[in-house]
């Protein structure tokens, strides 16, 4: 039988940054309800609660490069286990990898302390067939795995499946780390973990593994070409027969209109209704209740206002765009210079435009969902997306790149898509979805098919069940 141990840095609803949180939160329960036991390991940081937990193991110390870090393991939860790897000189700290400052120079140290305690997980508390790593945090684990502990007859048959959820983020550090994250000085080669004489936490993931996969079709065929594959692009070809995209799934008992906690009014594609009065508090909340507003459309963005999403062509367009018949709210943070733009923006147009920067509230990313007419993510690459998704729920109606997992979720039916990355691109989606707010009954009918549309994790736990039983049945 299939049993699968997941590694990861986060986990929603215990700790959270983006997407990988949403995933490691609700795939585990997917797979329990087909069948699959599964279970989860992650770090015990600072804002970690763990009442009603049981520690399941104590003074567990891990050994790497001859220095010693002592762990012990919590649990939470029965049927789908979450452990929680607690070494307070490692993960008692204030933000999960970073301040404001940047990120923390230990962070080698920590997640390969979280892989190699994965392996201790795996040896005494949840024996699995197969570990589930995600992204450059967990992938030492295959390289543990394969070269340290290859023969440890306790891991005899244990496959391991390495997911990227953002090639752009590779966990790379200096050579000297080697010798620190206890890896042999022979793996730092072309054909092993080095990367332009760094150390690659992502390439180590990629080149030991048992299969590789990521979050849509669409990104696991970009990853292995120049645009797109950060310098990888040629590894990833050479695995391609391992390589494989599983969109993610959304999980709808969290984000669904018809129960939003969130929410002022819920509503249902059967009745609008509720999606009106969360438009008046949204516009409201943002100061742009004014005559007249209720009957202009209401674009939404919740983002990271980082380059890869969009955040450049959001500021290029922002004059422009408010000259149009419409109001725009943005709630994210990012960097600084994006933040600064976004704030000049609604300063400039304090009847148009609504900007919360430098925060992330989720009651109020659920209202924007749901009181917005359109959503916008124009990313440059976009490994999956979830947001995207959110909003066909809530019947609001997505303009995004046509890139990645956004072009795989996104048809024309249902949103609204532009290929090439200019502000001119971008606008033209806009305005076309603007013309078409104007009609209202070509709106509300795309409204319902978008609210028709079904991504709920099911689908997907079935995907990965798979894959996870192909790995079983291989001699790779």
């Amino acid at each position: 039988m299939t049993k699968v141990l997941m590694v990861a840095s986060e986990a929603a609803p215990y700790a959270k940054t983006g997407g990988l949180a949403d995933v490691v939160g609700s795939l585990p329960a997917a797979l329990r309800a087909i069948g699959v036991p599964a279970a989860v390991l992650i770090p015990r940081y600072r804002g970690v609660e763990l009442a009603g937990a049981r520690r399941v193991y104590d003074r567990l110390t891990i050994w790497l490069g001859g220095s010693g870090y002592e762990t012990s393991v919590y649990q939470l939860g029965e049927e789908v286990p979450y452990y929680f790897l607690d070494c307070p000189r490692l993960y008692d700290r204030e933000g999960l990898y970073g301040t404001a400052k940047g990120d923390f120079p230990d962070n080698h140290i920590r997640f390969a302390v979280l892989s190699r305690a994965a392996l201790e997980v795996a040896r005494r508390l949840f024996r699995p067939t197969v570990i589930h790593c995600h992204d450059w945090q967990a992938g030492l684990v295959p390289a543990y795995l394969r070269t340290a502990l290859a023969g440890d007859p306790t891991f005899v048959g244990i496959k391991t499946l390495f997911t990227i959820h953002n090639l752009g983020y590779q966990g790379l550090f200096p050579k000297a780390a080697l010798a620190e994250v206890g890896l042999d000085a022979s793996l730092f080669t072309p054909g092993g973990v080095e990367f332009y004489s760094q150390l690659s936490f992502m390439k180590a993931g990629i080149v030991y593994s048992d299969a590789v996969s990521t979050v849509s079709k669409g990104y696991a065929r970009e990853i292995q070409t120049p645009e797109y594959g950060f310098g990888l692009d040629g590894l990833l070809a050479t695995r391609s027969a391992v390589l494989s995209g599983i969109v993610n799934g959304a999980d709808y008992s969290y984000w669904s209109p018809e129960t939003d906690r969130y929410l002022p009014a819920n509503y249902s594609s059967a009745d609008l209704s509720g999606k009106r009065v969360c438009k008046q508090v949204l516009l409201r909340q943002f100061g742009l209740d004014s005559e007249g507003a209720m009957d202009s459309p209401v674009i939404g963005i919740v983002s990271r206002l980082v380059g890869q999403k969009g955040a450049d062509l959001i500021a290029e367009i922002g004059g422009k765009l408010a000259e149009e018949d419409m109001r725009l709210v943005l709630m994210g943070s990012g960097e600084a210079r994006y933040e600064k733009a976004f704030l000049e923006l609604a300063a400039a147009y304090p009847a148009k435009i609504g900007v919360r920067a430098g925060i992330f509230d989720e009651p109020l990313a659920h209202l924007i969902e749901a009181g917005s007419d359109m959503f916008l993510m124009p990313s440059r690459y976009e490994p999956c997306g979830l947001s995207q998704i959110y909003s066909l729920r809530y019947g609001t109606i997505p303009v995004v790149r046509a890139t990645g997992g956004l072009d795989d979720t996104i048809d024309e039916d249902v949103g609204f898509k532009f290929q090439e990355y200019t502000g001119a691109a971008f606008l033209e989606a806009i305005q076309a979805a603007l013309d078409e707010f104007r009609r209202p009954d070509e709106w509300s009918a795309r409204m319902r098919r978008a609210m028709s549309k079904d991504f709920s994790w099911d689908v997907s736990a079935r995907e990965y069940a798979t894959l996870y039983g192909r790995l079983n049945l291989s001699d790779a």
